[in-house]
């Protein structure tokens, strides 16, 4: 009843209360007596409730005796009672919390759940997963674990909180599916970290850890050096048949390749992606398509996500925003879209959004400082220099100064807070100019020009460089790529693909520039290649399951059903088949070069 006052009633009653006025009961705790109205500490508190209306309550009585609640605290907590607010701080989030959870005030222990997570970092995630588990804070536990996982890497290396996990709770975190590292190495790591924090005491547990490394995905020449010649495993009699396992397992990968079976095998299973590369529509053979595909980076596979229910449409835009995934313009082979509509990856469900000022296919997308933007493109007769910018909070698209060109089928990226856009057709020919976007002046400027014309080009921004990759320069389709050096207004040559390539889509994921389908020149292609700039080179990666061009991608990280877009980690085999799995011997090769050939335990 309390909680459905009005803030002027409860104006009224917290001004009686300070002045000590009509209250019927009084709350002391470590001799310090504060006074109050029962009515109002029943509407937020059970602990209250359950008391005063108690057959064991005597209406005459007015004292009520708090244990273990300091004064501080129980004046936040008649505060909360009377206003429904409460200075919450770093300082005393934690004890509010204890006492909340004390007295059954379900709100308050809400609403100090939401500033912790609130404050989740690197640091302190740890420590609030262990508050919200012994406070039975079930969402906030469950959401502080997540943090966990996602950041493994720098928690596992900075945290301080890490050191002093249980073996249980270390154990827990590590043979997650979507523990978000991309190397095992780091997962050994960490358990060497937390073993050297108390050595005496753990060392014993090195055998219990380290079959949750998935040790078989590690490369060869590390697991050789670093795991397999570790002191302390080679000192560890049960490691040794742990080892031997990662050994037949590598050989068997190197073989034959990830099969179904290496999921189901905890040594070869891969980790969850933290982000998946959604691919939308396009043009497959004579016709658009709805075709959707998830890449699964950690499995190296494509999973088809389709939703039936999606319109066919190519030469569209894709961003993704605040849990959103926008489609953007298009073309189906008959009409040229002003149409927006959103995908919900949660729910996996399309909707409609507030269509563009423009009808626009070729056109250019993307997201900066919570707007997308939409620019050029093709409206069936002209083409476009206008663009214009989305805000979700209000559905609606505002027109934005016009680029200096008109420019469709071309790519756009955002870095340092400004819009680049590159290359592009003007409707006589491929162009070589490119410019950038302030929003904090609403002006376009133009910047050096590529060294190649480029229309339907890539262009994405990775390592503070802005990159055209790929493209048609009127005349033939490219593999060349180029990257652009805003602080010398400069661009310069990057190897090329294995393919040329126009109309693809391109994103950065784990940390590689992926080039994905496009026109080849003769036909659509499924072909998959990243870039990786610390290696400086160009790798194949899986094919898509259909051949595409003129489609459109985006990243999607940190996804709560991210198992709905990659491989099953967690698909039951058949009893048979697990039992051969489990009872599987693999019989010694006679090659000198064997990789279990080299164990030496003397």
């Amino acid at each position: 009843m309390a909680n459905t006052m009005s803030a002027t009633t409860r104006s009224v009653y917290y001004e009686l209360m300070l002045e000590g006025q009509v209250c019927d009961v009084m709350i002391i705790v470590n001799g310090k007596a504060f006074n109050a109205h029962k009515i109002i500490l029943c509407g937020c508190s059970e602990y209250f409730r359950f008391l005063f209306s108690s057959d064991d309550w005597n209406t005459e009585r007015r004292e009520v005796n708090i244990p273990g609640v300091s004064p501080e605290m129980m004046k936040l907590i008649i505060q909360y009672a009377y206003t429904l607010t409460v200075p919450i701080t770093p300082n005393n989030v934690q004890e509010l919390l204890v006492v909340a959870n004390q007295l059954a005030m379900l709100d308050l222990m809400q609403t100090c759940c939401n500033f912790l997570e609130a404050q989740l970092c690197i640091e302190n995630c740890i420590g609030i997963s262990q508050i919200a588990e012994l406070h039975f804070c079930t969402e906030l536990h469950r959401v502080a674990h997540i943090y966990i996982r996602h950041n493994f890497e720098p928690v596992a290396k900075a945290s301080e909180e890490f050191l002093v996990l249980s073996l249980d709770q270390l154990t827990n975190i590590i043979e997650k599916d979507d523990l978000n590292v991309k190397q095992e190495d780091v997962v050994f790591e960490a358990i060497l970290r937390w073993i050297d924090h108390a050595p005496s005491e753990r060392r014993g547990h090195i055998s219990v850890l380290l079959p949750k490394v998935r040790m078989a995905l590690m490369e060869s020449e590390y697991f050789m050096t670093k795991v397999k010649n570790n002191e302390l495993v080679k000192q560890t009699d049960e490691c040794k048949p742990i080892v031997i396992d990662v050994l037949k397992a590598m050989y068997d990968l190197n073989i034959n390749g990830l099969s179904d079976l290496d999921f189901c095998n905890p040594m070869t299973r891969p980790r969850l992606p933290y982000a998946i590369l959604l691919s939308i529509g396009g043009w497959s053979g004579e016709s658009p398509t709805n075709v959707m595909e998830a890449y699964d980076s950690r499995a190296n596979h494509w999973v088809d996500v389709t939703m039936p229910e999606e319109s066919p449409r190519a030469y569209h835009g894709v961003a993704y925003l605040k849990g959103w995934v926008y489609s953007v313009g298009g073309f189906n082979g008959m009409d040229y879209f002003s149409s927006v509509c959103k995908f919900d990856p949660v729910a996996r469900t399309w909707h409609e959004a507030a269509p563009m000022h423009s009808q626009r296919c070729y056109v250019s997308v993307v997201v900066l400082d919570g707007f997308i933007y939409a620019m050029g493109g093709f409206n069936g007769e002209h083409r476009l220099s206008l663009a214009e910018r989305y805000e979700p909070e209000t559905n609606q698209w505002t027109l934005i100064t016009p680029m200096n060109e008109q420019r469709s089928d071309t790519s756009a990226t955002t870095l340092h807070g400004k819009v680049y856009i590159c290359g592009g057709f003007n409707g006589n020919e491929c162009l070589r100019t490119s410019e950038t976007y302030s929003p904090e002046t609403n002006q376009w400027t133009a910047i050096a020009p590529m060294s190649n014309r480029r229309s339907g080009v890539g262009v994405i921004a990775y390592e503070n460089h802005v990159y055209a990759v790929g493209g048609f320069d009127g005349t033939n389709r490219l593999r060349t790529v180029e990257a652009y050096n805003p602080l010398t207004n400069s661009w310069h040559p990057i190897p090329s693909m294995y393919i040329p390539r126009s109309n693809f889509c391109i994103e950065v994921v784990e940390d590689c520039v992926f080039v994905v389908g496009g026109f080849n020149g003769f036909s659509a292609t499924a072909s998959v290649e990243c870039y990786d700039k610390e290696a400086n080179e160009w790798y194949d990666a899986c094919d898509m399951s259909f051949s595409r061009s003129a489609l459109s991608c985006c990243v999607l990280p940190g996804l709560p059903n991210m198992a709905d877009y990659t491989i099953p980690r967690d698909a039951l085999l058949p009893d048979s088949l697990q039992e051969e799995t489990l009872s599987c011997t693999y019989s010694l090769p006679s090659s000198p070069h064997d990789p279990w050939s080299l164990i030496d335990y003397h």
